[in-house]
């Protein structure tokens, strides 16, 4: 098994005074060639909103873009006729495909929004573009694994246009967990949001991620209640 660690505190940031944000990888204004990405996931931003601000119309092709809301909303509004509010809880994916133009505002007069979202390079450029959002009540989870994103919509997870997958994980110190891979020759990143995971001998705390490779399954282990995205990626 190969095992890359990154820590919270190594991430880029990025202070805009309306925005707070850290970056898992290379984006924006922070540069790192070591943290280009993993296998097809580029992007892990962790951002935090002021309260009536926002990011306006931009635009993106070619990138499945996974939004999950930890606090607050998005009023979200596309080209694409797509206009609504993204609560906390509930899960966002838009595939680019040959263009999208969005923008992601916290319309909210006093409540932060914070969220964490995630860029997946497309399996094969130009397709369709594509909205969806659905409830997954992920701080309401029991101990184990929700599926929230697939190539195939499987266990009521939403669809994008790639193999890879992505899965929140309450891990309970009295129950062992061990994750397999979805699909051979994939790795996965193992995101930690809050409490303490040991993973391959590695301990990792809140906003620590490991990513594991070469292997066909893992086993983590908590030291008290904790949560963890597993974002797993083709790696060629």
């Amino acid at each position: 098994m190969e095992k890359v660690f990154h820590s919270a505190e190594k991430r880029g940031k990025g202070e805009h005074g309306w925005l707070s944000t850290r970056y898992s990888f290379s984006f924006a204004d922070w540069y790192e060639p070591t943290r280009m990405g993993f296998g097809a996931l580029r992007v892990i931003n962790d951002d935090r909103i002021a309260p009536a601000s926002g990011f306006g119309m931009h635009s993106h092709r070619d990138m499945e873009i996974i939004t999950i809301v930890t606090e607050g909303a998005v009023t979200h509004e596309d080209n694409l006729g797509n206009a609504g509010t993204v609560p906390a809880g509930d899960v966002q994916v838009m595939s680019a495909g040959t263009g999208v133009t969005h923008s992601e505002r916290n319309l909210s007069p006093d409540v932060p929004l914070s969220l964490f979202q995630i860029w997946i390079e497309t399996k094969s450029p130009g397709a369709r573009p594509r909205y969806a959002q659905k409830a997954f009540n992920l701080s309401d989870a029991k101990p184990g694994e929700t599926l929230i994103v697939s190539p195939d919509g499987r266990e009521g997870s939403l669809s994008i246009l790639q193999d890879a997958f992505i899965s929140e994980i309450a891990l309970d110190p009295a129950r062992p967990f061990s994750y397999a891979m979805k699909r051979k020759g994939n790795g996965a990143y193992v995101f930690i949001i809050d409490g303490t995971i040991e993973i391959g001998g590695v301990r990792l705390g809140a906003r620590d991620a490991l990513g594991v490779s070469d292997t066909d399954a893992f086993a983590a282990a908590a030291s008290a209640p904790s949560r963890a995205l597993i974002i797993e990626v083709p790696m060629g």
